[in-house]
């Protein structure tokens, strides 16, 4: 089976475009976030794949089929919203056994099916207890389990675990996609955590201003952004302006041979994660700045350093902590195999 496909997809409003020209392919199987700022277009996106808003222009397409007109109950999918929207009135069971039950399913079929949900979502035993009685991921995991019950072709999940707690975020987030692994569902997640989607995704779609900045695997997104957008949102990193020389680039007023700039391309900006800025004494590194603050946050480092009358961020583990202090000179080396050459 081919997955989901999206061809040239438009969402007006008006005259506001919400989404511009979308085009994306999400392999049967994979697990894809659509990440991205608040208004991006994310959610009216997942909103036409399900069939809760129709394209203005483009085709949907599931398993080679044209669903852009189909009505969303008959789409063969399953959809998590961020309310949830549990009966609050039915019993754990009864919540994930409700889609069963209208489409004419049998008593049995349908403890069977809550059953093995239930297992699969390690909550066995509780069919028969109010939802009102559960906690925020139990209820969550019921949820889940109820969009699955039809066993879905598409699963769909609008800010899943955006009201659970950090700590139980992240549980969540591992238990969600361990489950999407354990059943091969083709799964797509709309999300403004960055950590979320790079947790969880086999594919990153980043979103800005209603169109696709960057769909690629979390890794390429953080070490090989496509743009300036993509990799201030993503993470943290240090934007430097360059100017191409004969042997590399001039960054923060330093030569850095060997970093290598298209043809044509006089001058823009790198990209520089703060993993990949390495502090020494003043003298061993081509760039000198000044420390004007140091922020421990147990698991790692943070040291801000005044440079060339930029701000740049370095980070460590505690082990290799550098020996600064804020008002110390330090030098700062840049390899040019960790400076990404950006377009604006």
């Amino acid at each position: 089976m081919s997955g989901l496909t999206l061809q040239n997809v438009t969402k007006q409003f008006g005259t506001f475009t919400a989404v511009r020209n979308v085009a994306l392919t999400v392999p049967h199987g994979t697990f894809v976030c659509l990440l991205g700022p608040s208004g991006c277009g994310k959610t009216t996106l997942m909103r036409m794949v399900a069939g809760l808003d129709l394209p203005t222009e483009g085709e949907i397409r599931l398993d080679d089929k044209d669903i852009t007109n189909v009505p969303t109950h008959k789409r063969d999918l399953g959809m998590v919203f961020q309310s949830l929207a549990l009966f609050p009135h039915l019993t754990v069971g009864e919540n994930i056994a409700y889609s069963l039950r209208i489409r004419g399913a049998g008593k049995d079929e349908q403890k069977k099916r809550v059953d093995e949900l239930l297992s699969m979502i390690h909550l066995s035993g509780y069919a028969d207890r109010p939802v009102a009685k559960l906690s925020g991921g139990q209820r969550q995991r019921v949820a889940i389990a109820r969009a699955l019950a039809i066993s879905p072709k598409l699963f769909l999940l609008d800010e899943p675990l955006s009201a659970l707690d950090a700590k139980l975020r992240e549980a969540m987030q591992v238990e969600l996609r361990q489950l999407q692994q354990r059943l091969g569902i083709t799964t797509i997640v709309v999300t403004h955590d960055q950590r979320e989607a790079m947790t969880m995704a086999d594919t990153v779609v980043v979103m800005n201003g209603g169109e696709i900045r960057q769909a690629a695997p979390p890794v390429d997104i953080y070490r090989r952004p496509a743009d300036t957008f993509v990799a201030d949102f993503i993470g943290m990193t240090n934007l430097l302006d360059f100017k191409a020389d004969g042997t590399g680039a001039t960054v923060l007023g330093a030569s850095i041979p060997g970093l290598v700039v298209p043809n044509g391309l006089a001058s823009g900006i790198v990209s520089v994660r703060p993993e990949d800025v390495h502090l020494t004494v003043p003298g061993n590194a081509p760039i000198t700045g000044t420390v004007i603050f140091i922020r421990d946050l147990g698991g790692t480092i943070e040291t801000f350093v005044e440079a060339a009358g930029k701000q740049i961020v370095a980070v460590s583990v505690p082990n290799a902590r550098p020996d600064v202090a804020v008002g110390q000179s330090v030098g700062i080396a840049l390899d040019p195999a960790d400076c990404v050459v950006l377009k604006s």
